[in-house]
């Protein structure tokens, strides 16, 4: 996981971690989650749609403890 990149777009709210290669092929794994693979099954990327959403129990407290550092 060392290679993946992580980016956010906020006007989609879409979080993406992603790794260079060719995307060959779409996994949705749960609803809201993709998995991108490459020609040899490999996983080059994965999508979480809705991520303000789904990890709103995580933002939230780490939002609190930012304030406060």
């Amino acid at each position: 996981m060392d290679d993946f990149k992580v980016f956010y777009d906020d006007k989609e709210d879409i979080l993406y971690l992603a790794r260079k290669g060719e995307e060959a092929e779409v996994v949705e794994i749960s609803p809201g989650v993709n998995m991108e693979l490459d020609s040899k099954g490999n996983l080059i990327g994965v999508e979480l749609f809705k991520a303000s959403h789904m990890f709103k129990d995580v933002l939230k407290p780490m939002g609190e403890k930012l304030q406060i550092a």
